[in-house]
């Protein structure tokens, strides 16, 4: 897990290297997915492109799933990509977007990396082994979330999807939601907000919608900083809906949330 550990970092490092020195003065996509708000770059697939590339030199036998390209390969071990989390924030030039690595192997993430290059950040954790954060120049920063914070002191993480009826949804539960807790951050990248759970910078985050790249290294990198993860009513995390936070705060947050039915349809 070490080996898998450095070789993410390595690439993500290099990923969001490029993506610093390429990224255009102005916004720039090149084409749109889901829906006209869902772009994606000419330099997400660039940075894909070169991601794959670093695995295929090192392990070539292991699968890859990325956003940009789909899934390649069929190996015990599979890495999970997000060439650029926060699209749009790297259009505009707002800091908060991040190169997102992790693997799994037989179906269990075991090391993930995501790399915040405008601020000099990488997270980094391995199953078992913690959490950590880098800053250069500076010594490895041990990550722990922040643990017994009240729901109404509680500073939440959120997110909305692209398709605009499930934004309607996202719209009305936030309005239920403000006045419950101490305020709203949206920051518009997952893995950036999963890391900022880890890292104290937010006590929770909740989202709907989200894919297994989203998910797959700042999952780890919560987890392992303390926090829980889950979906609703039960359910294990997953795409549909995810809640992070500490224990208790986890608790009191999935609670409110849950008689709002934040994964309904419009």
């Amino acid at each position: 897990m070490t080996d898998f550990l450095g070789l993410a970092a390595d690439i993500a490092r290099e990923a969001g290297d490029m993506l610093l020195a390429k990224r255009p003065a102005r916004p720039e996509a090149v084409q749109t997915k889901s829906s006209q708000t869902d772009v994606v770059t000419a330099l997400d697939h660039a940075s894909e492109e070169l991601i794959r590339a670093r695995i295929r030199e090192a392990r070539p036998d292991d699968a890859v799933l990325g956003e940009e390209g789909g899934e390649i390969g069929d190996g015990r071990v599979r890495w999970l990509v997000d060439p650029i989390d926060g699209t749009v924030n790297f259009m505009y030039g707002l800091p908060d977007w991040a190169v997102s690595v992790a693997v799994e192997v037989d179906g269990e993430i075991v090391a993930g990396v995501v790399n915040v290059p405008t601020r000099g950040e990488l997270f980094s954790a391995r199953k078992g082994g913690g959490a950590e954060l880098l800053r250069a120049g500076a010594p490895p920063e041990r990550l722990a979330c922040n643990t017994g914070v009240p729901l109404p002191q509680a500073l939440i993480a959120t997110g909305f999807g692209y398709l605009p009826e499930r934004r309607v949804v996202q719209g009305e539960v936030l309005a239920r939601l403000i006045s419950r807790v101490r305020d709203i951050r949206r920051r518009g990248s997952a893995a950036v907000d999963l890391c900022s759970v880890a890292a104290g910078q937010v006590d929770a985050f909740y989202e709907r919608g989200l894919m297994p790249w989203d998910l797959a290294a700042g999952g780890l990198i919560a987890s392992e900083a303390g926090a829980r993860l889950g979906g609703l009513r039960g359910r294990p995390h997953s795409g549909d809906f995810v809640v992070c936070a500490a224990p208790g705060l986890f608790e009191d947050l999935h609670d409110l949330l849950v008689p709002l039915d934040p994964d309904r349809d419009a």
